[in-house]
């Protein structure tokens, strides 16, 4: 399919009908001007090498650069091409929990940033699977249709969070009987629903949805994601969320539910926690799914076509130079109207617009740095990777790629990026300014050993980089301030929990000598009687506040806004 990016400028090829006008217009009026000489036979003999056609061949030939030229401003492109392969592989819908709760910080960076790390590097590793997304919290909705589009689907991967829920809670019933909904009709292939979520069901079912799910023969994965120490959830102002009490939230990870929702849908629990275990798990379990050939529906990029425009333009400039206006001996000799030079003309152009249609890698890099110049992150993404599909061994691409990931807080498949850039790399400035961004990635992540190691090897290829040197020096400082609060954070730990003895051993000797004091003074009979009336109407009034609690309606959606 053909179309133009910026179609407004095709308004201006109304030009070309109105230069032709105002040429015929000035032509006709130079031929009344010469018709005053004499006759017009009389006056071509007169002039013989004065030729009638070749500033009209002139004419025509700008005529047609500047319609080209135009219409390369345009954008032509050129895509959408639909293909249908056959791949062999299975159907997988992710479930994401996008609750508040999954902003937790006990798994680093953050439950819903691990989840998103975890689910980017299992695309990475698909080939010829087909996956969908479905994110859920109090309510589920779909996030991305099944598709074999993975650049797709970690574009849709990038804006999840849990602003894109109104409904807060977590509701994995619905999450599930949705998934189940959203597989193709297509018999015998293996079927899996991943639901990644904390474990804090708040609405119920979610064993009969896979029960259900099973039935219908799928299998449910449940990743745990989470401590069940249980964390804080942070509001992004230094705060922590707080329940209708005032009491700061505290999220748990329930493993005991997942472990139930995952038997009942005859599937796996795996726990994901800092350590890349449960990935190598996840593919473990995906990999014992039957696999079945299935026809899947590619859609390719338009890509620009302006070249071979420009090309042909830029020819028809030089062919407009050598027509000249008369006929003279140098005009024979570079006549471009004789056989062999329209042969040539036509093979020329032939090469040119071939030449023009073809994209090289270096192409797609260049493409892919104008974008990211732009902030266009993502679709700068999509052109590094289709360079690495032209050429996978370029390490421009790589590391380009890996840049546009870390803009997009992609990290891991950044630092993955990265470390091909590093393997490929020749130069040793290149490849040091590769390591330098592996070390500000893991820096970011509190991963101080792993970025200390980047810097280092950084610093071996680049010794004169101060940037490299300064976070070198930042990161063990950190290192060191971070090591000091654990111990800090221990001692305070063994004090208090020495001073809890302490004080529960003074608690016991208080109490001793409060019974001595009640035992040596004897209470009036006046003031037991005050103190039991007291006491009466604390309970008559306890007793009013309950019964208003229990007549008041509750819901458990609007309690748990996590």
């Amino acid at each position: 399919m053909f179309r133009f990016e910026e179609p407004i400028y095709l308004y201006l090829l109304a030009v070309i009908p109105v230069l032709a006008l105002v040429r015929w217009l000035l032509e006709r009026k130079q031929h009344k001007r010469l018709r005053k000489f004499g006759d017009p036979e009389l006056l071509s003999q007169l002039m013989p090498d004065v030729s009638r056609w070749r500033p009209a061949a002139k004419f025509w030939t700008l005529e047609a650069a500047l319609a080209l030229l135009i219409v390369m401003i345009a954008r032509p492109q050129m895509g959408t091409r639909i293909s249908h392969d056959k791949r062999t592989g299975i159907e997988t819908i992710i479930a994401m929990d996008i609750s508040n709760s999954m902003l937790a910080e006990d798994v680093a960076p953050s439950r819903l940033d691990r989840t998103k790390m975890m689910v980017e590097n299992l695309v990475d590793n698909f080939t010829d699977d087909k996956i969908g997304l479905i994110v859920f919290a109090g309510d589920a909705f779909v996030q991305l249709p099944i598709t074999s589009d993975y650049v797709s689907a970690k574009m849709f991967l990038s804006d999840i969070h849990p602003s894109l829920m109104a409904t807060q809670g977590t509701d994995i019933a619905t999450a599930i009987n949705m998934a189940t909904n959203s597989f193709t009709q297509q018999q015998g292939v293996g079927k899996a629903i991943i639901v990644v979520t904390d474990g804090e069901d708040h609405e119920g079912g979610a064993l009969e949805a896979a029960k259900d799910a099973k039935k219908k023969g799928m299998r449910v994965y449940v990743l745990g994601v989470g401590s069940p120490n249980g964390a804080p959830i942070p509001l992004g102002n230094g705060n922590y969320m707080k329940d209708r009490t005032g009491n700061t939230v505290m999220t748990k990870l329930n493993e005991e539910m997942c472990r139930q929702v995952a038997e009942a849908g005859g599937g796996a629990y795996i726990h994901v926690d800092n350590n890349s275990n449960a990935q190598q798990q996840l593919d473990n379990e995906l990999s014992k799914l039957t696999k079945k050939e299935m026809q899947s529906t590619i859609y390719s990029d338009y890509d620009e076509q302006f070249q071979a425009f420009g090309i042909i333009a830029l020819i028809l400039l030089i062919i407009e130079i050598c027509i000249l206006d008369r006929k003279n001996p140098l005009a024979r000799r570079i006549n471009i109207f004789g056989r062999r030079q329209r042969t040539a003309t036509v093979l020329l152009l032939l090469f040119a617009a071939t030449a023009a249609v073809a994209q090289t890698d270096r192409q797609y890099v260049t493409s892919g740095n104008k974008l990211f110049r732009n902030g266009q992150f993502d679709q700068a993404e999509v052109a590094y990777r289709k360079a690495i599909e032209k050429n996978p061994r370029n390490p421009q691409a790589h590391y380009n790629l890996g840049n546009a990931l870390m803009a997009q807080k992609k990290d891991s498949a950044a630092v993955q990026s990265l470390q091909k850039s590093t393997e490929l790399e020749t130069s040793k400035i290149r490849k040091a300014m590769a390591f330098h961004n592996m070390g500000v990635v893991c820096q970011q992540h509190k991963m101080y050993g792993e970025a200390i190691e980047a810097y280092k090897s950084a610093l071996r290829l680049n010794p004169k980089d101060d940037a490299t040197r300064y976070n070198l020096e930042l990161c063990k400082r950190q290192q060191k301030n971070q090591q000091n609060q654990k111990n800090q954070n221990q001692q305070d730990k063994d004090k208090k929990d020495k001073n809890g003895k302490d004080k529960k051993n003074d608690k016991q000797k208080n109490d001793k000598q409060d019974q001595n004091k009640k035992k040596e003074n004897k209470m009036s009979k006046e003031n037991a009687e005050q103190m039991l009336n007291a006491a009466m109407q604390q309970e008559k009034s306890t007793q009013q506040r309950i019964k208003k609690a229990m007549q008041r309606p509750r819901s458990a959606k609007l309690d748990k806004e996590w």
